[in-house]
């Protein structure tokens, strides 16, 4: 029996060992066996398709659920060419048994730019998990690999994918890795993924998924887009921790205002038990830093950023009250950044970036990469990788797999529609557009200060109303499924999500919005030209310095979205 390969490779024998099947592949192109390389110039001399096949079992809900998983490269071209641009490395989980047609398939990955989707295949929803212990820093490492209990295998087939360039995923010449660091170019490449995974697979008539975390979550918009414009017609898209537009983060750079971190400030003050007074319902209170935001500081913010106004008593101390933040420092910085909101929070303390509720003393280990919920979990996924894909998988380069290449991040092209960084509402807008029925859910943590869930809130709420969107928010940070007690509920949410019928999230954190409103009520449109001041220096996402030139108050509404969106309908899908 042979295993047909794709029309890029050779018929091979399954038998083979993954060395010969290297051989094979590479002779049949006249070149040596491949080493993996994230150098900035590096590629394959020729396309590799290659996978190991395993098979095994896990009990979800009492009942014993048999699945296959699939390590290997495919080989993309871009639409109407057979010209190989990369060899794109993925871990696909199948369950075994079920229809296909019927059966969902989600594609995940995550962000960085530059990294590796180690965190959500290791972390979140696979068959597999790490536990972390998160908030927690007792857990030891490294940590458990435990049968994942809110595997979300017992609702759709899983596709792990790694960007150009991380993972085991490598140009092929005459392209280099660094061709495809870019806002388009990286869209691009997912999009040849996922078409050429569906049609080697038999999976053109499955509802189809695209789950992205951080800077996965502009490429799930602009891949989308993309998918949409080459006929490929998408289930679903979910949002994990979002930066749909990077020049609305107060995190990006120095002319954009920090007021969509407020209500995240006032949660993590709130865990800390330094608000006053300290909340008993978190829900309601983040529904009161909405409102005070968007009515009352994000005005204020505005004329002290713009002329110097100085802030008043009141709301001085109503901002120290909502979030533990001293008055004098409030009053220096009304547009207080979120580095300086980890350092100054807690005396003598640094608190995470990614996720505020964990902390470290100052000039401890822990904190001495700046952000102690990253610091804690990152040696534990590295050095697992690795041997999970030799070991369960059965694809023994996993040594050579890179988690995170700061090369692509400090080298990519963040320019999108004319932006020096990208605003991708436009592009989520026009997937909408050709797809009717697509849903979206947006995931968001109450304490994460890298993607804070207030001004995903603001960015969505250009999108007018959208009965197919949801948005959901958790106690946790950036990578909510880390937390134990968020993550079941989060799977719920996706269970759901994939079942049942979409519509404006109507739970008590999320109001409706009131009879003939364009936008939930509690979406207030943020005010113009406000300016901040303050990236962080450290982790997805992750702009850096040179490239920090953010476009403020240039996101488009109503009838000029309506018109970049139909710019983007005529776009062919290139």
């Amino acid at each position: 029996m042979l295993v047909n390969l794709g029309p890029m490779c050779p018929a091979i024998p399954p038998s083979l060992s993954r060395t010969a099947l290297l051989l094979c592949v590479a002779c049949a192109a006249g070149a040596a066996p491949f080493d993996f390389s994230a150098a900035p110039d590096a590629s394959l001399p020729a396309a590799l398709e290659d996978k190991a096949v395993t098979r095994h079992q896990i009990t979800l809900g009492g009942t014993t659920l048999p699945y296959t998983a699939t390590a290997g490269h495919l080989t993309v071209a871009a639409p109407g060419t057979r010209t190989p641009e990369a060899a794109v490395f993925y871990a696909a989980y199948t369950a075994d048994g079920k229809a296909p047609s019927e059966r969902p398939v989600t594609f995940l990955y995550n962000g960085g730019p530059g990294s590796a989707s180690v965190w959500l295949h290791l972390g979140s929803f696979g068959p597999r998990r790490l536990v972390t212990g998160d908030p927690a820093t007792t857990q030891k490492a490294p940590f458990p690999l435990v049968d994942n209990q809110e595997s979300l295998l017992d609702t759709t087939d899983l596709v792990f994918v790694d960007a150009v360039g991380t993972g085991l995923s490598e140009a092929v010449a005459p392209n280099t890795n660094q061709t495809f660091w870019g806002v388009d170019a990286d869209a691009a490449v997912f999009r040849d993924f996922v078409r050429r995974y569906l049609a080697v697979n038999g999976r053109l008539g499955s509802p189809a998924y695209l789950f992205g975390e951080s800077y996965g979550t502009p490429r799930t918009a602009v891949t989308a887009n993309l998918l949409g414009a080459a006929g490929i017609r998408l289930a679903g898209v979910i949002l994990q921790s979002s930066i749909l537009n990077y020049n609305t983060n107060g995190a990006a750079g120095p002319d954009i205002s920090c007021a969509g971190f407020l209500p995240s400030y006032g949660a993590v003050g709130a865990y800390y038990r330094l608000d006053v007074p300290q909340p008993t319902d978190l829900k309601a209170f983040v529904r009161q830093m909405r409102v005070f935001t968007a009515g009352t500081y994000a005005p204020a913010l505005q004329a002290w950023l713009g002329d110097g106004t100085p802030a008043g008593a009141d709301l001085l101390a109503r901002l120290h009250d909502t979030t533990g933040i001293g008055v004098s420092l409030w009053e220096q910085q009304l547009n207080l950044q979120p580095d300086d909101f980890q350092q100054d929070l807690l005396p003598d303390t640094l608190i995470g970036r990614y996720d505020a509720r964990v902390s470290a003393p100052a000039g401890s280990v822990l904190a001495g990469d700046g952000d102690p919920s990253s610091t804690f979990i990152s040696q534990s996924f590295r050095d697992t990788i690795g041997p999970y894909l030799s070991g369960f998988l059965g694809y023994p380069d996993g040594a050579d797999y890179t988690v995170m290449n700061t090369a692509a991040n400090e080298s990519w092209d963040f320019s999108h529609d004319g932006l020096s960084l990208p605003d991708t509402i436009p592009d989520l807008a026009a997937a909408l557009k050709r797809r009717s029925g697509l849903k979206v859910l947006s995931l968001n943590g109450y304490h994460d200060l890298a993607t804070p869930f207030y001004q995903t809130e603001l960015d969505l709420a250009r999108l007018g109303r959208q009965p197919n969107l949801q948005i959901r928010h958790y106690e946790g940070g950036h990578m909510v499924y880390l937390d134990d007690t968020s993550r079941p509920l989060e799977k719920g949410d996706l269970v759901a999500f994939y079942q049942g019928a979409p519509g404006w999230d109507e739970a008590p954190d999320h109001p409706a919005a009131g009879p003939g409103s364009s936008r939930p009520a509690w979406f207030p449109v943020p005010p113009e030209g406000l300016r901040a001041a303050g990236p962080n220096l450290l982790t997805d996402p992750f702009v850096p310095p040179a490239k920090r030139r953010p476009a403020a108050g240039t996101e488009t509404t109503g009838a000029a979205l309506e018109a970049q969106v139909e710019r983007k309908l005529r776009e062919p899908g290139k």
